[in-house]
């Protein structure tokens, strides 16, 4: 059976109350709910995590790497700053699918810059908890 690891950093827990004007009202639980329901319609396995921690993040892309699975990943701040989830990315070779919820290019501009952007196979930002559904029929393609 194909495989997707979805993968959310920190502060992603916060999801239904956090700036919800910005990244809206939708929670982590109610994206993971939709997303299996996709993933059964594709017959695929999925995989959701998420975690406030960069190394964790980093052995989660190495297992995804491992298992031949594809990576929805949203990194939350990790994507602007960690050279470490880049090497992982690189190292085992997993595909990614980069994700934000809000427009990264419409905000502050220290969001511009993502150290994930040049590993992986595509960006999808800027349509809220849709953004995730639409990495997942990009990552399909890519599924071993």
């Amino acid at each position: 059976m194909k495989l997707v690891h979805v993968l959310n950093g920190p502060n992603l827990n916060l999801l239904g109350t956090r700036e919800p004007a910005t990244y809206g009202t939708v929670t982590l639980k109610g994206i993971e709910t939709v997303l299996q329901k996709k993933a059964k319609a594709a017959k695929v396995k999925l995989v959701f995590k998420q975690t406030n921690r960069e190394g964790e993040l980093v052995d989660w892309l190495h297992e995804a790497g491992h298992a031949k699975a594809g990576v929805l990943l949203n990194a939350g701040a990790y994507t602007h700053t960690s050279i470490a989830i880049h090497d992982a990315i690189r190292a085992t070779g997993v595909s990614v699918v980069e994700v934000h919820l809000s427009n990264v290019f419409a905000r502050e501009t220290f969001r511009h810059h993502s150290f994930i952007s040049p590993v992986a196979k595509g960006v999808i930002c800027g349509f809220g908890a849709q953004s995730y559904e639409l990495a997942f029929d990009a990552i399909l393609p890519y599924l071993a």
